[in-house]
C-alpha cells in the first residue's frame, strides 16, 4: 500500500481545533530532565507548528522533530533555530540514539501498526525522571470514519479502495495504553476527552478529514480526477447527513486518547 501524501496547507486549515489537545497533553508534562539543555523528540512533528510551542515552552532544549513525509518536513523546517531541527524517520522504526527528556508523539500513532511494541523501547530512552506523552485520535467508530470505510468497500470502489483505510484497531483502548505504559519504574496517565469542534463553512467535515483520515483515498485515486471527484461527491452527501449544519455553524464530536508516562528517578 502506497503510504499517504501529506498536504500540509490542507491539514493546518483546522490548525486551531487540532492544536488543542497538544495544549492540554503539554499541560500535564513536567519540564524534562538533563538540564541546562533538556533532549526533547517529537515523533511525527507534522508541519511543525506543534514542535514549535515546546520550543517557546522549553526554550533552552535541544528539540528534534520527526516525520516521514517530505512535505511535511519542509514546511516544519520553516520553524527551524539552532536549538530546534527537523529529521527524515518513521516511527515504526525510529530508535533513539541518545536518552531523551521527553518524548512527544501527537496523533501520529493511529497511523502506525503495532506501535504499542515500540513503547517500551522509548521509556528506555528516557533519562530518570523523564516522560513519554501521547495523544492518538479515539473516533475510528464514529460516522466521519464509519462512512468513509462503508463507501471504500462498497462494490464500485471496492477493486480500488477495499482494505485501504484503518479501523477501531488502529489504536488501543485508554486502559491498553495503561497497560502498556506501567511497569517497573514507570508510572501512567491515561485520560480521554471529546471535543464538539463548532467548524464554520460548507462541509467543513469533509474539509477536515480532506487533511488526515481521506489521505489514503487522496493519494491512490491522485491520478484519476473523475474517480476522486465522483467519491468525495458520496462522501460529502453521507457526511452532511450525519453532521448536519446548524445556526452557529456544523458540530464536530472528536474523541482523542491521551498518555502520559514518567520514569522515575532512581
Amino acid at each position: 500500500m502506497t503510504a499517504p501524501l501529506w498536504d500540509p496547507q490542507q491539514y493546518l486549515r483546522h490548525a486551531d481545533h487540532r492544536t488543542r489537545p497538544f495544549h492540554d497533553l503539554l499541560a500535564r508534562v513536567p519540564d524534562p530532565p538533563g538540564a541546562p539543555a533538556p533532549r526533547v523528540a517529537d515523533l511525527g512533528c507534522g508541519a511543525g507548528n506543534v514542535t514549535a510551542l515546546l520550543a517557546a515552552r522549553w526554550p533552552h532544549a535541544r528539540i528534534t522533530g520527526y516525520d516521514n513525509s517530505p512535505q511535511m518536513l519542509e514546511r516544519a523546517r520553516a520553524h527551524a533555530t539552532e536549538l530546534l531541527d527537523f529529521t527524515e524517520a518513521d516511527a515504526a522504526t525510529w530508535a533513539p540514539s541518545e536518552p531523551y527528556g521527553l518524548i512527544v508523539s501527537n496523533a501520529l500513532l493511529q497511523w502506525v501498526p503495532g506501535h504499542a511494541d515500540r513503547l517500551p523501547l522509548w521509556l528506555d530512552a528516557l533519562l530518570p525522571g523523564g516522560t513519554l506523552a501521547l495523544q492518538v485520535p479515539g473516533n475510528f467508530d464514529q460516522p466521519s470514519h464509519v462512512l468513509m470505510r462503508e463507501l471504500a468497500d462498497s462494490p464500485r470502489w471496492r477493486p480500488r479502495l477495499g482494505g485501504l483505510l484503518r479501523h477501531a484497531d488502529a489504536v488501543l483502548s485508554p486502559a491498553g495504553y495503561l497497560d502498556a505504559l506501567t511497569g517497573p519504574g514507570t508510572t501512567a496517565d491515561v485520560w480521554e476527552t471529546t471535543y464538539l469542534h463548532l467548524l464554520p463553512g460548507e462541509d467543513p467535515v469533509l474539509d477536515w478529514v480532506k487533511g488526515t483520515g481521506l489521505r489514503p483515498v487522496l493519494t491512490a485515486l491522485a491520478d484519476d480526477e473523475e474517480a476522486r471527484d465522483a467519491f468525495l461527491a458520496e462522501y460529502r452527501d453521507r457526511l452532511r447527513t450525519a453532521y448536519p449544519k446548524g445556526p452557529h455553524g456544523t458540530v464536530f464530536p472528536f474523541r482523542r486518547i491521551f498518555a502520559v508516562a514518567h520514569r522515575e528517578n532512581r
